[in-house]
C-alpha cells in the first residue's frame, strides 16, 4: 500500500545557554550525532542565548519541539548564593516557556544530585527529563531527544490500523461490503469505490478484529491513544466519542446527575445539552444568555447573572457553559468557576468550537486550564478529525470512571468507525507537532483578512465590541479571532442572497449567517488561495452594491418563564397537539398557559424558545409566529404538524395532575 508523499517534518532542539563555549559544542555534538542516526523527524539543534532569546525563538519558530535548558556553568555556584539564584532562573524560563506553549517537551542540564532536587521542587511539573552537564554524550542525548519526539508523534490506534489493512486479511465478518468488495465492479455503484478510496473501505472494520481495541472496553492501543491525547489538551483522562459532541455532553450529564437533580445552565447551550437535561431527568436552572439585537447573535450568559445563581442555588450539582460560542465569543471563565466549586458544584464546558485553543498562547486559558471539571471538543470542528470525531476532556478529581463507563457505552455505537478514531489519533499528534504553527499561520489570515474585508468599504468585519452586547462590557470576554462575523448590511444584498452568490458564482461556502451578517470559520486547514478568493469574491459583490435595505432585527428572544415540571416528565407524555396559529391565522391564544412538551428551536442560532415542561405565554407564540413569517431561512426544530399545519405538543388535560400521583413500581 503506497503513503503518501508528504514534506518531511522538521524538529528543532532549542539548545538555551549563555555559555557560548558549551552551547557552540552542545550544538554541533547533537547535530553531528543526528547525522549517524536514521533521524526520520530531522533532529536539529539550534542555540539561544538566554531566556528572552529562547522565548523568542519558541515564538517565532513553530519547528521547535524540544527546549534544553543549561542550569549553569560550574558545581560551585550551584552551592553558593548564586546557585539559588540560577535554580530560580532556570525554574522561571521553564515555566514561562509552558506557558507559552504547553506541548513542548523540556529538559535540563544539571551540575549534580543536589541540583536536580531543589529543581524537581520548583518546577517538576514542566521539566521531562535532565542530562548531567559534564558528560558530553551528545550521541546519547541525540537518541533520548528522538526518542521524546518519536513518543509525542506517535499515533498508536492508527498505525495498529494501517497495519492491519496491510495484512489484506480475507473479511468474514461485518461490515458487508467486505473491505469494498462490494462495491468492486458493479454497475451501478462501482463509482463509490473510486470515490471513497481503497484504504477507507478496507480500513472500515468490525469490532472482531482484536488488535484494534475496543472503544467500548478499550485496553489497549485506544488507551494509548486516549493517554497521549489526554497529555496534550491537559487532562487527566480523555476519551474518544465517534458520536460527536451531542453525545459527548449526554454522557456526562448522566454521569453526574441523578433525576431530579439541579443543575445550573446557559439557555443558550447548544440543543444537545437540553436533550441531555431530559434524558438525565435533572431540575434546570435556565441562565437566560445576553442578546445581541443588532445582529441577532446571542452571546454568553452575564457573569453576575451566573454568579447570583450559583449563590441562590447552592443545592445544584453541575453548571454547565459554553465558550466559545458559535461568534467566537469566550468567557473569562476562572472566577466563574472558582465560585462554583467553592459552592461544591461541578462545571462542564461545552467547547465544541474551541479545541484547538491549547497550541497557541492567543487563544489561551483553555476550560481545563482555567480549572473546569469536564470539556467536550469537537475535534472536527477546527482541528483535522472527520466529522462526528469528538473527545471528552476529564480533570474531576472524583471521577468515578465505571459510571462514566456504563453511561458512555449506554451511548456509543457497538459498531464504531475505525475511521473516525484514527482521525482523532491523527488529530492529536498535528495539534502537538505542528498546532502553533498551522494556528500562527491561520491567526495572521484573520487579520489580513479583516483588514481586506474593511478595505471593501461595503462589508465590514465586526470586532469585540461590535458584538459585545452592552450587559457583558465588564465581564472581561475575549473573541476567538478565527471566527470573523462580516456586517453584510451595506451591501443591500439580504443574507439569503448573499450566501447564494458566493456559492453559485464563487464557490465559496460559509459557515452561517443572520439577517445581516455572514460568519466565517479560519481553521488549521485555511490557505493562502482560500483567502485570495474569498477577498477577489467579497471586492467584486461590493462593486455590485445595492440600495441598502430597510434595517430589520431579529425579534426579540422572549424571557425564560417558568417550569411547570421535568422537562423529562413533560417530554414523554403523549400530550396533544395543538395548532401555533388559530383560524384566522393570528397567534393562537389557546396556547398561552399550557405546558410545552417538546424542544422548540429556531436555527440557527438553535437557541430554543421552549424547552419540556415550560409554560407557554403570549409573548413566546407571538415571537414564534413572527419568526416563521420574518425569518424564512430560520428552520424551527420541534414543532410538530397537524394536516399539515404547525402546531406545538402540549400536555393533555390532566396529565401534569398525573404526574404527581404516579409512583414508580
Amino acid at each position: 500500500m503506497p503513503e503518501n508523499k508528504t514534506t518531511k517534518p522538521m524538529s528543532h532542539v532549542l539548545v538555551v545557554s549563555a555559555d557560548a563555549g558549551w552551547r557552540d559544542e552542545v550544538v554541533a555534538g547533537i547535530n553531528a550525532a543526528a547525522q549517524k542516526l536514521d533521524n526520520p523527524f530531522d533532529l536539529l539543534a539550534v542555540p539561544a542565548a538566554d531566556a528572552g532569546a529562547a522565548v523568542a525563538a519558541v515564538r517565532a519558530d513553530g519547528d521547535v519541539q524540544i527546549v534544553l535548558i543549561d542550569h549553569g556553568d560550574h558545581a560551585p555556584a550551584a552551592r553558593s548564593g548564586k546557585g539559588a539564584a540560577r535554580h530560580q532562573d532556570v525554574a522561571a524560563m521553564a515555566q514561562e516557556i509552558i506557558a507559552l506553549r504547553p506541548e513542548l517537551s523540556l529538559y535540563v542540564t544539571l551540575e549534580d544530585d543536589e541540583n536536580k532536587l531543589l529543581l524537581e521542587q520548583l518546577a517538576s511539573n514542566v521539566v521531562h527529563g535532565y542530562f548531567y552537564r559534564g558528560e558530553h554524550d551528545f550521541a546519547g542525548w541525540a537518541r533520548i531527544l528522538a526518542a521524546e519526539i518519536a513518543e509525542k508523534s506517535a499515533t498508536p490506534f492508527y498505525d495498529e490500523l494501517k497495519n492491519y489493512v496491510r495484512m489484506a486479511k480475507d473479511s468474514w465478518h461485518t461490515p458487508g461490503h467486505a473491505g469494498g468488495d462490494s462495491y468492486k465492479g458493479s454497475p451501478w455503484v462501482g463509482d463509490f469505490y473510486d470515490f471513497a478510496g481503497e484504504n477507507l473501505l478496507r480500513a472500515d472494520l468490525s469490532v472482531s478484529v482484536e488488535m484494534l481495541d475496543s472503544l467500548l472496553h478499550p485496553t489497549g492501543v485506544i488507551v494509548q491513544a486516549q493517554r497521549l491525547a489526554a497529555q496534550a489538551f491537559g487532562a487527566r483522562k480523555t476519551y474518544f466519542a465517534t458520536n460527536g459532541t451531542s453525545t459527548a455532553n449526554k454522557v456526562i450529564f448522566q454521569t453526574l446527575l441523578a433525576p431530579g437533580d439541579k443543575m445550573l445552565l446557559d439557555r443558550n447551550c447548544h440543543k444537545s445539552v437540553h436533550h441531555g437535561v431530559i434524558l438525565s431527568g435533572a431540575q434546570p436552572v435556565y441562565l437566560d444568555s445576553s442578546v445581541n439585537r443588532k445582529y441577532g447573535l446571542f452571546g454568553p450568559v452575564p457573569r453576575a447573572t451566573v454568579l447570583a445563581a450559583i449563590e441562590q442555588h447552592p443545592d445544584a450539582r453541575v453548571l454547565i457553559l459554553t465558550s466559545c460560542t458559535y461568534d467566537g465569543l469566550r468567557y473569562d471563565l476562572k472566577p466563574i468557576i472558582e465560585a462554583a466549586h467553592a459552592a461544591g458544584i461541578k462545571v462542564i464546558v461545552d467547547e465544541a468550537w474551541y479545541g484547538h485553543a491549547r497550541f497557541h498562547p492567543e487563544l489561551r486559558p483553555t476550560a481545563l486550564e482555567s480549572g473546569a471539571d469536564y470539556c467536550t471538543q469537537s475535534t472536527h470542528k477546527v482541528l483535522s478529525a472527520f466529522s462526528q470525531a469528538s473527545m471528552i476532556h476529564v480533570n474531576d478529581p472524583l471521577f468515578d470512571e465505571h459510571l462514566f463507563r456504563e453511561n458512555f457505552n449506554m451511548h456509543a455505537s457497538t459498531s464504531p468507525q475505525y475511521n473516525l478514531i484514527a482521525s482523532l489519533d491523527v488529530a492529536r499528534k498535528q495539534a502537538v507537532m505542528e498546532g502553533y504553527r498551522l494556528l500562527d499561520r491561520s491567526l495572521k489570515y484573520a487579520q489580513e483578512l479583516r483588514e481586506k474585508i474593511n478595505a471593501t468599504g461595503v462589508f465590514r468585519a465586526l470586532e469585540l465590541a461590535d458584538l459585545l452586547p452592552e450587559e457583558l462590557a465588564n465581564d472581561g470576554i475575549r473573541l476567538d479571532p478565527t471566527k470573523i462575523t462580516i456586517d453584510i448590511t451595506a451591501s443591500g444584498f439580504s443574507s439569503d442572497e448573499l450566501r447564494e452568490e458566493l456559492f453559485e458564482r464563487f464557490n465559496i461556502q460559509v459557515e452561517k449567517s443572520t439577517h445581516n451578517t455572514l460568519t466565517l470559520l479560519l481553521t488549521v486547514g485555511t490557505t493562502r488561495s482560500k483567502v485570495s478568493r474569498l477577498f477577489d469574491a467579497l471586492l467584486r459583490l461590493a462593486k455590485e452594491r445595492r440600495p441598502e435595505r430597510t434595517s430589520a432585527r431579529m425579534p426579540e428572544l422572549p424571557h425564560f418563564t417558568r417550569l411547570a415540571c421535568l422537562p423529562r416528565d413533560a417530554f414523554y407524555e403523549y400530550g396533544e397537539r395543538i395548532p401555533l396559529l388559530d383560524e384566522q391565522g393570528q397567534p393562537n391564544a389557546a396556547l398561552a398557559g399550557r405546558v410545552c412538551c417538546d424542544q422548540i428551536t429556531p436555527y440557527p442560532p438553535g437557541i430554543p424558545v421552549l424547552v419540556p415542561g415550560q409554560v407557554i405565554t403570549p409573548e413566546i407564540i407571538a415571537f414564534l409566529t413572527r419568526i416563521m413569517r420574518m425569518q424564512k431561512s430560520i428552520e424551527m426544530h420541534g414543532l410538530a404538524t397537524h394536516d399539515g399545519e404547525p402546531c406545538l405538543r402540549v400536555l393533555a388535560p390532566g396529565e401534569l395532575e398525573a404526574m404527581a400521583s404516579r409512583t414508580v413500581l
